[in-house]
């Protein structure tokens, strides 16, 4: 069987985040099946020739060209990659769309409708009802269209599922199934020992992910815990890691926190393993692959109920999980809750279950097993 995955945007650090590490480990996990899954994407930012293939999956990948500026990642495209594309959608089984409003996912779905080849779409909580003039357009232009013709589509939780259908509410969504991502499952890092205790933020560093909450939590810590260390890391995608840093000076508290910038999935598993707690005090977060990588080594997590995660790792006691406003000062809350992981015998406790909590519920092997079964239903 052969897959074709689209996907926006590819980075050398990742700044598109999810979606593509989503279809990078779906890939990766139905190759190693046998299926010959592959991936189209726009590539930007790198030195020298676009790669060829992302961690082992082969890849299509052209430079992205940024037509609309104003619209960031919404705004680019590359003519070239859209006029290959009815010629690789055509060479598919089954076109796996990871959609948003763009230049890229959305015509490459369409295409591929058009060309009579079954269509998957997953939207990893990009789609949703708006009342932006630009984005109700594209909706009437092409989106409904994609959605209503769809031979499955994929959500993460009943609240995206809701969120997707009224954005079609004449029509009811061919197949709907949910799909949790997914991770490797990894060997568990070394219970806490002694010595100076490492928190981590492991995201990128955008507004919605409340890094402020992050910061503003060291002090608390710090009180109980002088030498405690704090890493911030990920892609600056929304211009905060300096104001950030600048926080932290406010707070008198620089020197317990470093800004490390983007890095590799090699060196983010090496930063979770070194870890005591793992914090992402997002106020809307729909399934953050980021968590489940810092659980995938036994880190325990600090977030908050609007995480689609929220209620699993509350029923597994992987971590601890936070109400929480946009409108408030959160990193008081945030630091009581790392204290409470901090102590030895709640962080191993919470480090088992979140390290179990991946093998039982999220590993890439039993999501594959539910996209194969999706795969072959609109295959039929």
């Amino acid at each position: 069987m052969r897959i074709l995955h689209v996907v926006t945007l590819h980075t050398p650090t990742n700044d598109f985040g999810g979606p593509t590490r989503v279809a990078l480990n779906l890939s990766k996990g139905l190759r190693a099946r046998g299926v010959d899954s592959r991936i189209a994407t726009l590539g930007d930012g790198f030195d020298g020739p676009l790669p060829r293939d992302i961690d082992g999956v082969p890849t299509w990948m052209y430079q992205a060209k940024h037509v609309l500026p104003r619209f960031e990642v919404s705004g680019i495209t590359s003519p070239a990659l859209l006029a290959r594309a009815r010629r690789l959608v055509r060479s598919a089984d089954v076109v796996h769309v990871h959609l948003m409003r763009d230049l890229i996912t959305l015509p490459f779905a369409l295409i591929a409708q058009q060309a009579g080849v079954p269509v998957v779409l997953q939207t990893h909580g990009m789609i949703d009802p708006t009342e932006k003039p630009v984005a109700r357009a594209v909706d009437v232009l092409g989106l409904r269209r994609a959605l209503r013709k769809a031979g499955a589509t994929l959500y993460l939780t009943e609240f995206e599922h809701g969120e997707i259908q009224a954005v079609v509410p004449d029509t009811p969504l061919t197949r709907p199934r949910r799909l949790v991502n997914g991770v490797l499952p990894q060997e568990r890092r070394p219970a806490r020992t002694e010595g100076p205790p490492t928190v981590v933020y492991v995201a990128r560093v955008q507004e919605r992910k409340r890094p402020e909450d992050f910061i503003r939590a060291i002090p608390v810590v710090l009180a109980k815990y002088p030498d405690a260390r704090f890493v911030l890391a990920g892609p600056d995608t929304g211009a905060l890691a300096e104001p950030m840093m600048r926080l932290a000076e406010e707070l008198r508290v620089s020197d317990s926190v470093s800004y490390v910038g983007s890095l590799t999935p090699d060196e983010v598993l090496a930063q979770h393993r070194a870890a005591d707690v793992y914090v992402l005090p997002s106020v809307v977060e729909p399934f953050p692959v980021s968590v489940l990588e810092a659980m995938s080594v036994g880190v325990p997590v600090v977030i908050t109920r609007t995480c689609g995660l929220g209620p699993d790792v509350a029923e597994a006691g992987a971590g601890r999980v936070l109400d929480s406003s946009a409108d408030a000062d959160n990193g008081p809350l945030v630091g009581q809750a790392v204290l409470e992981l901090l102590d030895p015998a709640a962080n191993e406790e919470a480090s088992q279950a979140a390290w179990q909590l991946i093998n039982d519920r999220f590993a890439i092997d039993g999501v594959v097993d539910t996209l194969l079964n999706v795969y072959d239903e609109v295959r039929r």
